[in-house]
């Protein structure tokens, strides 16, 4: 575990406790430094200079996706080293956040008020690595975010359906991540590390009409192995009924680097289209769109701004 700790604080990240970790999301840094944001402003309002990326299972995962540009130097399913309370990990969250802001401060492209203001989140996007419902005390996390007025986004690969159904408090908005349209495409492209992977993530879908928050599934879009077969998408989305819908393609970054061509990575236009088609299939209709980010937002209706 110290050799992959390494590797994170190499890679610009900050370990909080025994099992969490910060990064300066890349978005953060062009908002800052050039004042441009990401495209989850574009479609839901969140400000991305003040967005804390971090993940309470920096180390565990169900999954070794093959697009997935994050380190996956490690196997761990479950958290068995003793666990950190919440309201630690949120604090010192914080405040590995703001350790890693500090050098900002003196670059003359910041301005200085929206620097005090990153010193300050007000959102927190648990999504930074690993499968952070593997956290067991997520529920009681939120709680503790939303008593300071910070909203929160969890992104989740749906393979932990349980955890889920039993939290009492509930994150902002859920995303679940569907990068496959059928068990087989599955078990190929998402390399589940444990048995009825695709029974759990279909369990989810069927769980998330009853649950009282926001609900996104995204569709992580990789050519040649994933890009086509709306009908099939169609209706696993149909169990979900989801707020919105994010065709996303994916990037040719990070360690995916090993196991993906730039061949594999979409253009706009085509996660344009597979949007436009799976739209058409499901009565959404295209509400946004960033082709710097290779994403299109699919939604009903509803209330897009958080």
């Amino acid at each position: 575990m110290q050799g992959i700790r390494e590797i994170f604080e190499s890679q610009g990240y900050a370990i909080v406790g025994k099992h969490s970790a910060v990064k300066l999301c890349h978005w953060l840094r062009k908002s800052l430094l050039e004042n441009r944001a990401c495209y989850k402003h574009t479609f839901y309002g969140i400000e991305s200079h003040r967005c804390l990326q971090m993940s309470p299972a920096a180390f565990h995962c169900t999954q070794k996706c093959l697009y997935c540009w994050r380190f996956q130097g490690f196997t761990l399913k479950k958290i068995a080293e003793e666990i950190d309370e919440p309201k630690y990990i949120l604090m010192k969250s914080i405040e590995e956040q703001r350790r890693l802001l500090t050098g900002y401060k003196g670059d003359d492209r910041v301005n200085l008020e929206k620097w005090q203001e990153a010193m300050n989140p007000k959102h927190v996007a648990c999504s930074l690595t690993g499968e952070p419902t593997l956290y067991p005390y997520l529920s009681q996390f939120f709680e503790e975010c939303h008593k300071m007025g910070m909203t929160t986004f969890l992104v989740t690969n749906g393979t932990n359906p349980k955890a889920l159904e039993k939290m009492d408090c509930l994150p902002s908005q859920i995303y679940v991540t569907v990068a496959a349209p059928n068990e087989e495409i599955y078990k190929k492209l998402c390399c589940p590390l444990i048995p009825n992977g695709w029974k759990k993530i279909n369990e989810t879908l069927e769980l998330l009409p009853s649950l009282n928050t926001r609900t996104v599934i995204r569709h992580t879009l990789v050519r040649e192995w994933n890009l086509g077969w709306e009908e099939e998408y169609a209706k696993l989305d149909e169990k979900a009924e989801p707020w919105f819908i994010e065709p996303k393609g994916y990037m040719f970054v990070g360690y995916s680097r090993q196991r993906m061509k730039l061949t594999n990575m979409p253009s706009h236009e085509e996660v344009k289209k597979f949007g436009e088609t799976l739209a058409s299939m499901l009565g959404y209709k295209v509400e946004a769109e960033r082709e710097d980010s290779r994403v299109v937002l699919l939604g009903r209706g509803k209330e897009r701004k958080i």
